[in-house]
């Protein structure tokens, strides 16, 4: 019986590694979403956020490599991971630029940059590695992983704990958790966070009473896309060693959807985004079997209709009640 209840408890623990594994990309963007989005700029461009992150970190640690042979490896994968935050900072710059200075439509400016990171990623792709599919012809670096030791004699802890086989969770993974609660100390325990609450709730009042909306949108944005770009670091340096051409796959559009389930709240948004990355667990579970593919691809949003149908119910029965 004690066999039986071990082979389960670490079949229950890969699941739940491999949807923390799953959520962290959605997490990240997400967070920075719930960031701009209280501070009264939603960020519509995390899709194309990510993927520029994705693709200028794997580039940017390959290249490292050839122009600085003289550095220890273990920089170059860190050098890529600021190349592509970098690249995303400067994409949102662009954004908030646009939206701020010249008064562009928040909306259509995001899906411009999501339009544009999809056509340059892929140009960008062809010029420098000569295939629109990927980067897999390129030894491109990966971000470490950290192992907790001293766990090897329980098996469902060091499962959970470190990955399965114990050979440790990503260093992004842990930090993408972290910045959960640290996201709520800011929103809740920082003069920035109430001035960025402020701002999101009536801009006018803010700015009557000293609050500089403009530079609390501006760093909002700016640290939105910075989270946005961890999480698109995340795919390609992370869950996988390389660029694939659209490779984050509507996790933008997700992370989008995770604000609003998550009650515009840290904790709940984190819910929201293990939720997602459960379903793609199952999808991709359910691709091995017989089961046509239209189906498995229907899943992931499927669920996140569901969900949000769920939540617009449950906050119209809140505030009727209120009534």
């Amino acid at each position: 019986m004690s066999a039986d209840f071990l082979s389960w408890g670490l079949l229950a623990a890969t699941i739940v590694v491999a949807v923390l594994r799953a959520a962290t990309p959605i997490l990240f963007a997400a967070l920075g979403g719930l960031i701009s989005d209280l501070a009264g700029s939603i960020n519509v461009a995390l899709e194309g956020l990510m993927l520029i992150a994705a693709f200028f970190g794997v580039i940017a640690s390959v290249q490292a490599a050839a122009w600085f042979p003289g550095l220890p490896v273990w920089t170059y994968p860190w050098i890529g991971c600021a190349v592509g935050v970098a690249a995303a900072l400067l994409a949102t710059a662009l954004l908030a630029f646009f939206h701020l200075e010249l008064g562009a439509d928040l909306i259509v400016a995001g899906i411009a940059i999501n339009i544009l990171a999809a056509g340059l990623t892929v140009f960008l792709l062809v010029t420098i590695a000569g295939d629109k599919g990927s980067t897999a012809g390129l030894n491109s670096p990966a971000l470490p992983s950290i192992r907790i030791p001293g766990l090897a004699d329980v098996p469902l802890l060091d499962t959970l704990i470190n990955g399965e086989g114990g050979q440790g969770h990503h260093v992004l993974l842990y930090l993408a958790f972290i910045a959960v609660p640290a996201t709520w100390a800011m929103l809740s325990r920082t003069r920035w966070g109430m001035w960025m609450r402020a701002v999101g709730e009536n801009p006018q009042a803010a700015l009557a009473a000293g609050i500089p909306v403009k530079r609390v949108r501006y760093a909002a944005l700016l640290l939105s896309g910075m989270l946005a770009g961890l999480g698109g670091v995340y795919l390609s340096m992370g869950l996988l060693t390389l660029f694939q051409a659209d490779m984050t796959a509507g996790r933008g559009f997700l992370a989008l959807a995770a604000i609003f389930l998550g009650a515009r709240r840290p904790l709940g948004t984190m819910g929201a985004a293990l939720l997602f990355g459960a379903s793609g667990v199952l999808a991709t579970q359910l691709g091995a079997v017989e089961i046509p593919t239209q189906v498995v691809y229907m899943l992931p949003p499927f669920i996140t209709i569901c969900a949000l149908v769920f939540a617009g119910r449950r906050g119209t029965q809140k505030s009727r009640s209120t009534v």
